[in-house]
């Protein structure tokens, strides 16, 4: 017997349940507003919106916590700046030094910058 029933019961809960009418009166009142209605109904949204998105701003800028940098942005300037110096200085002895079968060293010095452009410019 308790068989039957839990599977009438089961049965019971799988059949879908009516909906419930809807009311036609607000259908109808939906179709009776004039566009200035709608157009009024329209611009006070916009006006909730925008306050809404400011209230949420001013939340934001409330709970924002303030950020230290431990590693300035005008110290970072500097040692980009500093790195690609070095990275500059490094090829040009790698360059002059290890492919061009050179003194690494003589790449830092002002003659033998003077000669190169005395080599390209004299043609």
């Amino acid at each position: 017997m308790s068989t039957t029933n839990q599977s009438e019961q089961k049965a019971n809960r799988n059949q879908k349940q009516p909906k419930p009418k809807s009311n036609n009166h607000s259908v109808e009142r939906k179709r009776k507003r004039s566009r200035s209605y709608e157009e009024e109904l329209t611009e006070t949204n916009k006006q909730t919106r925008k306050q809404q998105k400011k209230k949420q701003k001013a939340e934001k800028r409330k709970l924002k916590r303030s950020r230290r940098r431990i590693f300035p942005i005008w110290l970072r300037i500097i040692v980009v700046l500093l790195l690609a110096g070095a990275a500059l200085i490094g090829g040009l002895m790698i360059g002059f030094g290890v492919i061009g079968d050179g003194d690494p060293k003589d790449a830092l010095n002002k003659e033998t910058w003077q000669h190169i452009i005395d080599i390209i410019k004299k043609e």
